[in-house]
């Protein structure tokens, strides 16, 4: 991938990027234009190679990420000089009954508060029966290692991410995840691709507006996730202080209760 900088209109908005701190993922839909994807798609399906050579070897898959919308969402999360860390190709054969565990990835990590990003991108379209990834929103400050995770099953307020073609997920690389069962019979692909910052992530989408009423108010409530259950306000404070960290002000407040003002920080 090529460094500089987007123009500024391809940047993430605040409401996007909310969106991101809260559930540690976000979803561009359909940001790839058609003709992309069906090269894409053509290619996966012909592609002999292993997972990790994809992004190598391809004729397309560089093409893609170097849009401005898909550029631009990268930038956001990791700068405008990031390093590549390593991809694969997905592949779920057709009638494949058998899910994978809940995980994190490689998560030997001491960052407080940096992240890399991972993006997934579906060529085609991923129905639901198809077994797109499962993902557990606001876990991805929950640090765990890897597969420590995998006793856990049909947790609540996962969401698996049903995709039309050219859709890209950007996934905080703490958070909980895992591929489902396929019961269709069309082999399904997704293409990752995990990126590390190559500067501090602060401010590094479009700031305007991260401190109005509306986006504060939304962080305060949505921050909030069910399956944490009695822990829900301290998971929701976490999520206030990597709020801090992303717009790089460190006295916005959109803790539960005002608990950072409260506590001096």
């Amino acid at each position: 991938m090529s460094s500089g900088a987007v123009e500024k209109r391809h940047l993430l908005t605040a409401k996007q990027m909310a969106d991101f701190a809260v559930n540690g993922y976000l979803v561009l839909n359909e940001a790839v234009p058609q003709e992309y994807n069906e090269r894409a798609e053509k290619e996966m399906r012909e592609f002999a190679g292993g997972g990790g050579r994809y992004w190598f070897d391809s004729g397309v898959i560089r093409d893609i990420f170097e849009l401005p919308q898909v550029k631009g969402a990268l930038q956001s999360f990791v700068g405008t000089n990031p390093v590549y860390d390593h991809s694969f190709l997905h592949v779920v054969k057709a009638q494949h009954h058998k899910g994978q565990f809940y995980h994190a990835d490689s998560i030997i990590d001491t960052r407080p508060m940096g992240f890399d990003v991972q993006a997934f991108y579906f060529a085609h379209d991923t129905p639901d029966e198809m077994g797109p990834t499962l993902v557990l929103p606001g876990s991805h400050l929950r640090k765990v290692s890897n597969g420590s995770i995998a006793r856990y099953k049909n947790i609540a307020g996962q969401r698996r991410l049903v995709s039309k073609s050219g859709s890209i997920a950007f996934l905080h690389h703490g958070i909980w995840h895992c591929a489902q069962p396929n019961f269709t019979d069309v082999t399904r692909y997704v293409f990752k691709l995990r990126m590390r910052p190559g500067q501090e992530q602060r401010a590094l989408f479009n700031t305007e507006g991260y401190n109005e009423k509306e986006i504060r108010d939304y962080i305060y409530k949505a921050g909030h996730h069910s399956w944490c259950g009695d822990e829900s306000r301290v998971n929701q404070v976490q999520i206030a202080k990597f709020w801090r960290y992303l717009t790089g002000d460190n006295r916005v407040d959109v803790s539960f209760e005002g608990a950072l003002t409260r506590m001096g920080l």
